[in-house]
C-alpha cells in the first residue's frame, strides 16, 4: 500500500495561515524570511566552525553540531512554504506534501529530544564524574547515541503517519494553521479519533514530559554535586549547564503544551508552533554562541585564518 496515497478523495488541504490581513503578510513576509535565512546561516555557521576548529573535538561540540544540523533542518521543514503562501490568498498543500510535512516534523523534534537528553548526559558526566568523562564518552559511544536518536526519531514519526493513514477524511478539508498539524488533521477525520489521540498524547506528549522532567532531576543532581567544586568550577558548569537547560526549556514547554491535553485546536496553537518550529532553531545558535567563550574564540579564530 501507497503510504502517502490519499484517503477516500481528500487530495488536498487549505491553510488558513497566521492572518489574512494582506498588510501584515508583507510585514510578516519580510520577518521570517530574515528569521530563515539567519536560522540556517547561524546552524550552519556553527557545523563550520566546530568541525575547523581542532580546539572544538569534545564530545560536547560533536553533539552540538548534530543539534545544529537538526535546527537549520527543523526549521526548513515549515518556515519555506509560510513565506511562500504569504503571497497568496488561498494557500493549498497536497495530501502527499502534508503527509511528508508531519512526518518530518516529528522525525526532527523526536531525534532533536534525544540529543538534547544526550548532550545533558554529557554535562552530567563532565561535572558529577570528571575523571572518567573521557572513558565513558567516547567517540565510538557519541556516535552510537547519534544514530540511536535517528532510529528513534523515524520510528516515532512513523507511527504518527500510521495512524492517520488509518482515519477516513470526507470533508471539510480547511486547516487553521500555517502547516499540516496532527491534532488539526484528526479533528477534520470522519472515523473515530479517540484511539489515535490517546496515542498521541502518550507517544508525543507522554514523551516529552517525562523527559523534560528527567532531564530537571539531572541538573539538580549536577546542581547539588557543584557544591564540592571550586568557585571558577562551579561558575564554568553553571553557564554551560544554564545554557543547555535554557535550550531545553525552549524546546520542551511547547512541546508538553501542545500534547499533553485532550485532542482539540485552539487559536493559540499555531503561535505556539511558530515559536517551537521557527523562533526556537534561531535563538538556539544565539544562546550557545553568547555564553561558550570557547565557541566565540573559535569563530573569532576562523575568520581571521580565512581573512589572512
Amino acid at each position: 500500500m501507497d503510504v502517502l496515497r490519499p484517503p477516500n478523495n481528500v487530495t488536498e488541504f487549505v491553510l488558513l495561515g497566521l492572518t489574512q490581513n494582506p498588510h501584515v503578510q508583507k510585514i510578516l513576509f519580510i520577518v521570517f524570511l530574515f528569521i530563515f535565512i539567519f536560522t540556517v546561516l547561524a546552524n550552519l555557521l556553527i557545523v563550520i566552525t566546530i568541525s575547523l576548529s581542532p580546539t572544538l573535538s569534545a564530545p560536547m561540540y560533536f553533539l552540538l553540531t548534530c543539534l545544529a544540523l537538526l535546527d537549520a533542518s527543523f526549521t526548513s521543514v515549515t518556515t519555506p512554504k509560510l513565506i511562500v503562501d504569504l503571497f497568496h490568498q488561498r494557500r493549498i498543500i497536497s495530501w502527499r506534501e502534508c503527509m511528508t510535512q508531519v512526518f518530518l516534523e516529528h522525525f526532527l523534534a523526536a531525534s532533536e529530544v534525544i540529543i538534547l537528553t544526550v548532550m545533558a548526559y554529557d554535562r552530567y558526566v563532565a561535572i558529577c564524574k570528571p575523571l572518567h568523562y573521557t572513558a565513558i564518552m567516547r567517540q565510538g559511544l557519541c556516535q552510537l547515541l547519534v544514530v540511536v536518536a535517528w532510529i528513534g526519531g523515524i520510528l516515532h514519526a512513523t507511527l504518527q503517519i500510521l495512524f492517520l493513514m488509518d482515519l477516513t477524511f470526507c470533508g471539510p478539508n480547511v486547516i487553521d494553521h500555517f502547516m499540516c498539524d496532527f491534532f488539526s488533521l484528526l479533528e477534520l477525520a470522519c472515523s473515530d479519533t479517540y484511539i489515535p489521540g490517546i496515542v498521541v498524547a502518550a507517544n508525543s506528549g507522554g514523551m516529552c514530559l517525562l523527559i523534560f522532567f528527567m532531564l530537571l532531576s539531572s541538573y539538580i543532581v549536577i546542581l547539588s554535586s557543584l557544591k564540592s567544586h571550586g568557585s571558577e568550577g562551579r561558575h564554568k558548569a553553571l553557564s554551560t549547564c544554564g545554557t543547555h537547560f535554557t535550550v531545553v526549556v525552549l524546546f520542551f514547554l511547547p512541546c508538553v503544551f501542545t500534547y499533553t491535553r485532550p485532542v482539540a485546536t485552539h487559536p493559540v496553537d499555531k503561535w505556539v508552533t511558530m515559536f517551537s518550529a521557527i523562533l526556537t532553531p534561531m535563538v538556539n545558535p544565539i544562546i550557545y554562541t553568547v555564553r561558550n567563550t570557547e565557541v566565540k574564540k573559535a569563530m573569532r579564530n576562523l575568520w581571521k585564518r580565512r581573512v589572512v
